[in-house]
């Protein structure tokens, strides 16, 4: 009875009713593959790649507005990262809104995403630190581009995933932006080493160019549901 009682679960759900969900909720499909978790994990990894870079952020000692004058390019990379870091959670969270499953595949072009995004604290830090120098300037555009290239990853392993006539796939279309983001990326990497003010304005250029949220998922939810 000892060994018995020793290789049994230590945990047992309270009731019957419990047990019932318990194993329900484990064995059915959609709850094994829903996209909860998946936005839950990103949203965590993106929470933390904010706070890196306002801990990077170095308070100064002197009580003085003089103080702050090093501090400013610093600043201005911290707002442009945090534009782009929000622009990402607000596109991938409607992304996902219109996802009904998750892929392996999914799993790991998400993790190709938050790779790139997590690097995000290190150019900001890099290029504000050395005043928008050139090769920061370059090397955060190349982490942009990055990120970029692995967004639209993404969307094709999901899209992979759904039918041909999905929600998402009729929202997604004919995707300018996405097209032209990546080019305006990689000139702006070259014009880095020439003129670093101006690269920077291309990828503030890029910024708001997203920063109004593509409401095209958010339409075609909307007319799928009216439809429903």
């Amino acid at each position: 009875m000892r060994r018995r009682a020793l290789l049994e679960p230590r945990w047992r759900p309270a009731s019957p009713v419990v047990k019932r969900e318990y194993v329900e909720t484990f064995l059915d499909p959609d709850a094994m593959t829903g996209t909860g978790r998946l936005e839950a994990f990103s949203d965590g990894v993106l929470a933390i790649v904010i706070t890196i870079m306002v801990l990077e952020m170095k308070v100064p000692h002197e009580p003085s507005a003089e103080a702050l004058r090093p501090l400013v390019p610093v600043l201005l990379s911290y707002v442009l990262s945090f534009v782009y870091v929000g622009i990402y959670w607000n596109n991938h969270h409607h992304l996902l809104r219109a996802t009904e499953r998750v892929s392996g595949g999914m799993l790991w072009a998400n993790l190709h995403l938050l790779f790139w995004l997590s690097l995000v604290p290190f150019v900001t830090g890099w290029m504000g630190e050395n005043g928008f120098a050139p090769v920061p300037t370059a090397l955060y555009g190349v982490v942009l581009l990055a990120a970029a290239l692995a967004y639209w990853v993404l969307v094709r392993a999901i899209l992979r995933e759904e039918p041909s006539d999905s929600v998402l796939a009729a929202a997604v279309g004919r995707d300018l932006k996405g097209t032209v983001s990546p080019v305006i990326y990689v000139v702006a990497i070259g014009l880095a080493f020439v003129c670093p003010w101006a690269a920077c304005a291309l990828y503030v250029a890029v910024a708001l160019l997203w920063l109004v949220p593509d409401r095209r998922i958010e339409r075609a939810l909307a007319a799928d549901g009216n439809a429903a």
